[in-house]
């Protein structure tokens, strides 16, 4: 191996080696289950699909956490993504949007799940977040109950 090689090698541990220092914040929101979407549910089995695949990343439950979510750079872009996921919908806070507001999140969820965009990526890390057909038709069905 040429000397650059190992020099680069060893610039690369150091620096993963650094980058553990650095912890994103691991901290959840308190949740009051009177505002969650489980107490205003009105499809049958859309809570149990929803914490099981959306949980993660749009309520303020805990993020199941594996071994590889603790290593940086993945716990950085972890972290960005839970943030990123409740800001644009936090199943957790569904008593704090107006009905309007929640018809079109639940448009908006039948239409990523009906295209695979949720949970995206995800499934690699955590296969039991994979939405069946079935899960999908009961995202899609929420989505077109009248108020």
């Amino acid at each position: 191996m040429s000397r650059r090689l190992k020099q680069a090698g060893i610039v690369f541990v150091v620096l993963l080696a650094a980058a553990q220092v650095v912890r994103p914040s691991r901290a959840t929101p308190p949740i009051d289950p009177a505002r969650t979407i489980q107490a205003h549910e009105t499809t049958p089995g859309l809570a149990a699909v929803l914490d099981r695949s959306c949980g993660d990343c749009h309520s303020n439950n805990a993020t199941a956490s594996r071994w590889y979510t603790e290593v940086a750079p993945l716990s950085w872009l972890m972290a960005s993504a839970v943030s990123k996921g409740r800001n644009v919908v936090n199943f957790s806070e569904w008593a704090s949007y107006s009905p309007e507001q929640q018809r079109i999140l639940l448009s908006l969820s039948c239409q990523d799940a009906s295209e695979s965009k949720m949970p995206g990526a995800y499934v690699w890390f955590r296969s039991e977040t994979r939405l069946s057909t079935q899960d999908v038709a009961t995202i899609c069905a929420a989505a077109r109950q009248p108020d």
